[in-house]
């Protein structure tokens, strides 16, 4: 089993302004936030990664087409506006 360790860690500054925040926020000394920070990042890191989720799409009912066809781009654009010129 393996008891406390000391070491030096050199940390960058964004990691280290939100240790401080953190520090403040929750008033626990910087050990107590680097321990947790460490231990929850080290099982996220070691827990395994399935591959994820596919994702789907939900279908939705669009009701009928209202035009007979949609090949003539003029005629979609024409019924779309209002227009109604056939």
């Amino acid at each position: 089993m393996f008891r406390c360790m000391r070491t030096t860690l050199t940390l960058d500054p964004d990691v280290a302004a939100l240790a401080e925040r953190m520090r403040r926020a929750r008033g626990q000394s910087l050990k107590a936030i680097v321990n947790e920070a460490l231990r929850n990042g080290l099982r996220a890191m070691a827990a395994p990664s399935g591959p994820p989720a596919p994702y789907r799409t939900p279908a939705v009912d669009l009701g009928r087409c209202r035009l007979g066809t949609v090949d003539d781009i003029a005629d979609v654009l024409a019924a779309t506006e209002g227009e109604e010129f056939r």
